[in-house]
């Protein structure tokens, strides 16, 4: 009966572990790393404006709807000026360049490259990640997939301070 039991209890342990991991109202968690020019960026490089932080692969069918949801949204977030920094996990550069080649950012963006430092500071578990960060560099928001919507309703009272 105990094998039995088993794997029913690690299921319902690996369905409880939450999409989040940060805790709203906390400093976002720094992290250094590369474009796929090779520069060098610091998540802080972005301190002192809203950033939507997006944490995600070029396979996952979810992170691409992220991704369209986002790019919705461009004019709003340019507008408002708020920072889009992608971060893919587990993904070779290649994959992200073939990945954007037929995508048009209107908004500011950053797109890096993680080398795992980024999956462990925001302890990832699931994507995608959809993280947003105010002015002060405290994470307002930490979660998975948000519709255009219900993104730039968050980021609205993000930015005045709600």
């Amino acid at each position: 009966m105990t094998k039995k039991l088993f794997p029913l209890l690690l299921l319902a342990l690996l369905l409880s572990v939450s999409a989040h991991a940060v805790e709203s109202g906390s400093l976002a968690p720094d992290f250094t790393l590369q474009t796929l020019d090779g520069k060098v960026v610091h998540l802080s490089d972005f301190k002192g404006q809203p950033i939507l932080l997006k944490l995600a692969t070029t396979w996952c069918p979810t992170c691409r709807q992220q991704t369209q949801e986002i790019l919705s949204i461009g004019d709003f977030l340019t507008k408002n000026k708020v920072m889009v920094v992608e971060v893919f996990v587990e993904d070779s550069p290649q994959m992200v360049r073939d990945y954007l080649k037929d995508r048009h950012y209107p908004m500011p963006h950053t797109v890096l490259l993680d080398d795992g430092s980024v999956v462990k500071a925001y302890n990832v578990f699931v994507i995608p990640r959809t993280i947003l960060i105010d002015r002060d560099f405290k994470v307002r928001r930490d979660g998975s997939l948000m519709p255009a919507s219900e993104l730039s309703a968050a980021l609205q009272r993000m930015i005045a301070g709600k």
